[in-house]
């Protein structure tokens, strides 16, 4: 019985491991050239399932089928502004790591900008309040001893 469980046990660890290798296409790409400007591509563009990795990083069902979509278009003599654009109109600039700056992306690139803007002006008015608050103190203490 312990034969039979642990050749049960060997049998789906390979079949697990041999999964992800089967599930990896190989692409092919006509130079190094090519080969090159599509790992490019991948690192400029964001997953959209994990979102805080690029297309290159991610092992997701999703940056899988986009990197078969990236791959057919640039057989197809796509350049990478036709490329990113096609990616930006199905998904929107999240799509991209370094959106262009208009109307609809300033508070992605000014954002942080500002809200660090607010913290120090926020740390100096509470900074001026609490000097404020001590040198109060301080003058009355000075005045009683005035009136001894």
């Amino acid at each position: 019985m312990m034969v039979v469980l642990r050749s049960l046990a060997i049998a789906l660890m390979l079949a697990l491991t041999g999964m992800p290798a089967a599930a990896i296409e190989p692409l092919q790409f006509s130079d190094r050239a090519q080969e090159l400007r599509y790992q490019q591509l991948l690192r400029e563009l964001r997953c959209l399932q994990c979102q805080n990795q690029s297309l290159a990083d991610s092992d997701s069902n999703v940056a899988s089928g986009l990197r078969l979509e990236i791959h057919a278009q640039m057989q197809a003599g796509r350049s990478d502004a036709e490329i990113k654009a096609f990616l930006v109109e199905r998904y929107g600039d999240f799509v991209l790591y370094r959106p262009e700056v208009k109307s609809g992306t300033w508070l992605l690139w000014f954002g942080p900008f500002v809200i660090l803007a607010g913290a120090a002006a926020a740390l100096v008015v509470h900074l001026r309040k609490r000097r404020g608050k001590a040198a109060a103190p301080a003058a009355d203490q000075a005045r009683d001893e005035e009136d001894w």
